[in-house]
């Protein structure tokens, strides 16, 4: 049986994250950052910015709001991310 690490917050009270995962890395670095409420990892230099820069600009839309990411529902965050994904020149459907 597998027992879960204990998490360190209060019960009851709702966490959140993103995720970034990049897969076209072909120069052998290695790209990892942190934010507040995401990790990125991985990508070519040119994905990895593209993904700050996304998670950036989705938490400043959550800071316009006044919201934080375990606060808004998937919906919102979906309406979110096609606005961030449209200013960042990229589509959130591909």
């Amino acid at each position: 049986m597998v027992q879960a690490a204990p998490n360190n917050r209060p019960e009851g009270k709702k966490s959140a994250a993103m995720l970034g995962v990049g897969f076209d890395c072909k120069d052998g670095q290695t790209r990892l950052t942190r934010g507040k409420n995401f990790v990125l990892c991985g990508g070519s230099q040119q994905t990895h910015e593209k993904m700050q820069e996304t998670a950036v600009k989705i938490n400043e839309h959550l800071d316009r709001r006044g919201k934080r990411l375990e606060d808004v529902s998937s919906g919102e965050l979906r309406d979110i991310v096609r606005d961030v994904a449209d200013s960042v020149g990229d589509s959130a459907d591909d």
